[in-house]
């Protein structure tokens, strides 16, 4: 059975596949259905899964119209109609189905509203702001120095957010897909703002300093009420009045401006102190070292002549993907992925048949056996 299909739908799915190259190698017939030669049901369908596109937008007689879910800022101005990567795609509509679940269900179950969702503005002091934010996920203002390693003080500060209520989600992959990797050149993270279940998630391809500043930058768009994804090149955001107020908010809370500055005074280690400072508040050697410029604790000079040393040599903090924080278990990798908050929940609410097996199966992208053995190493639930 052959099936006709619009050429210029073919070709929207093409770009939009970022992988154009790569599928005309994988389908040799492809030019000739750009010429109208109508394929088989089947190999629309494997071209269809090769390009990430869902199989019914093939059909159709025009090429659709996408819209970015959320509000994405760029560090680097990219044309209006650039289109986004299905894996960007695919994950936030993945974290949004999420999303709505555990809304719907901290609704059902009696829970209130978290009062911290948008209670600042942008006009407020970022020291306030962190200060804030710290309060309600319960760390103190100097905690990361008391974190062995990067790895757990990120471990440290997702247990904290999640306790908070605050959904965190770490992936370098769609979903359990090896195929298809998130490229933190795109984004480095997203939100998804809501007053019962706001979502933060990480991409788990990017290193550990990285993500921990992600983390932060998300927690400020939560305070100030504002969902969006964002690529933070080389940690600075894009020229916009919420990225700048957001960056400046976490770059406060994860490197509070009155320790910074009593330490400067009592570091003897003035040679190379972005690396020492890297190392006390857990953050990356550029973010140690803009902090000190804001602070006025160096000049222009000096942080450019770092910032120009530091992308030659690439003095970018060493870190391992989200699964090896999973230390090769691959149920405490799946819960990085699904996230401890949303697993616990979702868990416990197929156990009281609340949720149906097909349900969490969905949301969670696991088959039926696994799922269950996911229940019972992480969660110690028999379903």
């Amino acid at each position: 059975m052959r099936v006709s299909v619009n050429t210029q739908v073919l070709d929207w799915a093409l770009d939009r596949s970022q992988r154009r190259e790569n599928l005309e190698q994988k389908f040799p017939k492809l030019a000739e259905w750009l010429e109208g030669a109508p394929p088989t049901f089947k190999q629309l369908q494997q071209f269809a899964s090769a390009a990430a596109v869902p199989f019914g937008y093939l059909l159709l007689n025009t090429p659709p119209e996408e819209h970015f879910p959320i509000a994405n800022y760029r560090t680097i101005n990219v044309e209006p109609d650039r289109q986004f990567s299905p894996e960007l795609i695919d994950t936030i509509q993945q974290m949004q189905r999420r999303q709505i679940w555990m809304r719907e269900y901290l609704i059902s179950e009696g829970h209130g509203r978290l009062s911290f969702v948008g209670s600042d503005t942008l006009s407020e002091d970022p020291v306030v702001i962190a200060r804030h934010i710290r309060s309600a996920i319960g760390i103190e203002e100097d905690w990361a120095h008391r974190q062995a390693t990067w790895t757990v003080a990120l471990k440290t500060m997702i247990q904290q957010v999640e306790s908070a209520g605050i959904m965190v989600m770490s992936n370098g992959i769609v979903e359990n897909n090896t195929h298809r990797k998130l490229n933190p050149a795109e984004f480095r993270g997203f939100v998804l703002v809501d007053d019962y279940a706001p979502l933060v998630f990480l991409n788990g391809a990017d290193g550990k300093a990285a993500r921990m500043f992600t983390l932060a930058h998300e927690l400020a768009h939560i305070w100030v009420g504002a969902s969006a994804a964002f690529d933070l090149q080389d940690l600075q955001p894009a020229n916009n009045e919420t990225e700048l107020a957001c960056n400046h908010i976490a770059a406060e809370f994860l490197v509070p401006s009155s320790v910074l500055s009593e330490l400067w005074t009592q570091l003897s280690i003035k040679d190379n102190p972005y690396h020492f400072l890297a190392i006390r508040f857990k953050v990356s050697e550029i973010v140690a070292a803009r902090r000190l410029l804001d602070l006025a604790l160096i000049n222009r000079d000096e942080f450019f002549r770092f910032y120009r040393e530091w992308q030659t040599n690439e003095l970018r903090l060493a870190h391992k993907t989200d699964d090896d924080e999973g230390g090769g278990n691959f149920y405490a990798s799946q819960n990085i992925r699904i996230g401890q908050r949303f697993g616990d929940l979702l868990t416990r609410s197929v156990q009281t048949g609340a949720t149906l097996y097909s349900e969490a199966w969905r949301l969670t992208n696991l088959k039926k056996n696994t799922f269950q053995e996911y229940a019972k190493k992480i969660f110690g639930r028999n379903l």
